[in-house]
């Protein structure tokens, strides 16, 4: 995986790909240069060679320079490159492999939701993968040029290596102590953090605060919840200071008994050349360790990347026959099941119905009773597990599923609040077509003429709109289900749980209008689903759905006739509405 990245950043940035070779190859070199120029200069001085003086001195300063120059070009580069292929080029690649799937069944798999979590804010660290495996390598070679030219001037300099090894282990084992003690601290500092901002300064919550009199006490408890965890930290980070000292205190005590081995033996530029070089020795170790532990924990992300890219082209979309333009039988429904993934119990089974050309089909139920799924599988967000739906009697799996959504519209129970201007908001329901009619037949033109700005007022706080109620984002919603003029199949979720009992009336009065004029042109479909009984009196039939299963179907009055489920729940809300 780390070399189909490194192809695709070369593919997509060969420049920046070059640049960030060149710089660590000339990094390996001047880092040795300096090093070697700088003894140069030494022992020019004590030979009292003036010309060899002027070009060491040269030397140890281009070198020195372009070290310093290459070592933070290498580094900008590096994470410019790995943000322009990580963020914007896997990131974008993700969701949009993510939105053409045909179905929505993996936005509801926690193992996809897992992996996508994982990578959500983290795709530049896929971009950085297999850079992080070449510049361990390039700085392990750095390292290797170190110790080489130490072991030249004295082989006892060699023992800096442990001595380095052991300075770094005992700094590890010093911060593992300090994460050791944030996993410790966390549930305090989980518990301050909601008191503070989920409780004192939640305006919903704030309101019983103040009511119950209750602030100074949830104040305490913060207080105290924040003192314990900032206790517990201070404890970690005391210990590690204390080992990264002990370590600290190997190093010298290893570094100055080898400065003074050299000292007795070697030239004055050969301390020279010990001294600047083997005090590199500790930093060069260190990056070595670091970014090879960087390159390892890429692998965190290279894992759901795989499986990702493994799930997308298992199940892209493929080609279909296309959607008709006109119904003539209906759509049938033979014996169909379904069960979320993860769970064991049928959302619906054993389903079997005709929805005939050009009628007005309600799905009435208890919550949970399966109508939302039925929904879901007309717009083949899911697949049946069992049983199939045809369409005027072919096979509802083998049509085109971008041509079948192209002939249908809905307006889910979970209706999308996107945060942009009202007028974008409605078209989003078919972009470039106008919003006049759709926005009417929602009921929705007081609530456009009463927003500040009309149809460009933006939705929302999050981009400084304003905030709608539920029943307005419903509207909105609703319009933007209208968008489309003559769609074969409408699908109403729950079109008006929202909304007020005049509003819901005005709405579905117009609903119906539409959708029989629809009908007589195409045999189109409309599909409500609600739960309360009297908005759906006046449909074509209607399915009562309990359990996942279909108990009952008729129109309003032969279900009445029947005194069974539809009957028993529809005199309860009768009995209900007019207590």
């Amino acid at each position: 995986m780390r070399w189909e990245l490194f192809k695709l950043s070369w593919r997509e940035h060969p420049g920046l790909s070059a640049a960030v070779v060149v710089t660590l190859v000339t990094g390996v070199v001047t880092f040795a240069g300096t090093g070697l120029a700088l003894r140069a200069l030494v022992e020019a001085t004590g030979a009292g060679q003036s010309r060899a003086l002027a070009l060491a001195a040269l030397g140890a300063a281009v070198a020195f320079g372009l070290n310093w120059l290459v070592t933070h070009l290498e580094f900008t580069i590096r994470v410019h490159l790995a943000e322009k292929v990580g963020v914007t080029r896997i990131g974008p690649e993700l969701m949009r492999m993510s939105a053409r799937l045909p179905e929505i069944e993996h936005l509801e798999r926690t193992d996809f939701q897992d992996r996508l979590a994982t990578l959500h804010g983290e795709t530049w660290a896929l971009g950085d993968a297999p850079w992080a495996v070449l510049e361990s390598a390039f700085l392990t070679l750095r390292l290797l040029v170190t110790l080489a030219v130490l072991g030249s001037v004295n082989p006892w300099l060699l023992l800096l290596l442990p001595c380095a090894g052991a300075q770094l282990w005992l700094d590890g084992f010093g911060r593992r102590r300090v994460t050791a003690a944030h996993l410790a601290a966390a549930e305090d500092d989980r518990v301050q953090r909601h008191l503070f901002a989920d409780v004192c300064v939640n305006p919903a919550a704030a309101k019983e605060v103040l009511v119950a009199g209750v602030a100074d006490r949830i104040v305490t408890l913060q207080r105290e919840a924040w003192d314990r965890a900032a206790r517990t930290r201070l404890a970690g980070r005391l210990a590690a200071a204390g080992w990264s000292s002990a370590g600290w205190l190997v190093f010298v005590a290893g570094f100055t008994a080898a400065i003074g081995l050299v000292s007795a033996t070697g030239s004055p530029g050969d301390v020279v050349l010990a001294v600047v070089v083997g005090s590199q020795l500790r930093s060069a170790v260190e990056i070595v360790v670091m970014r090879s532990s960087e390159a390892a924990s890429r692998a965190t992300y290279l894992e759901p990347y795989r499986w990702l890219l493994s799930y997308f082209a298992e199940h892209a979309p493929t080609p279909g026959l296309p959607a008709p333009r006109a119904l003539r039988t209906g759509i049938t429904l033979d014996a169909v099941g379904y069960t979320y993934p993860g769970t064991t119990r049928p959302a619906v089974t054993g389903v079997s119905a005709t929805l005939p050309a050009g009628s007005v089909v309600a799905l009435v139920g208890e919550y949970g009773s399966g109508k939302t799924t039925l929904v879901k599988l007309l717009a083949k967000m899911y697949s049946p597990d069992s049983g199939h739906v045809t369409v005027d009697g072919q096979d509802l799996a083998s049509l085109d599923t971008a041509g079948w959504r192209s002939v249908m519209s809905a307006a889910f129970q979970d209706f999308g609040r996107y945060q942009t201007t009202f007028a974008e908001s409605v078209e989003l329901g078919d972009l470039g077509s106008p919003i006049d009619a759709a926005v009417a037949e929602a009921d929705a033109e007081g609530l456009a003429a009463r927003l500040p700005s009309g149809g460009q007022t933006m939705l929302g706080k999050r981009f400084g709109g304003i905030e709608l109620s539920e029943g307005q984002w419903q509207k909105v919603a609703l319009a933007r289900a209208c968008m489309r003029r003559e769609p074969l199949l409408f699908l109403l979720d729950e079109p008006t749980a929202s909304l007020d009992a005049p509003s819901e009336q005005v709405i579905f009065e117009r609903y119906m209008a539409r959708a029989r004029r629809i009908a007589r042109r195409t045999g189109a479909i409309t599909v409500i689903v609600s739960h309360r009984f009297s908005t759906v009196a006046g449909a074509d039939l209607i399915l009562v759905m309990e359990a996942g299963r279909l108990a009952e179907a008729g129109t309003h009055g032969e279900l009445l006739a029947r005194r069974g489920t539809y009957a028993q729940l529809y005199g309860i809300q009768a009995t209900a509405y007019a207590q």
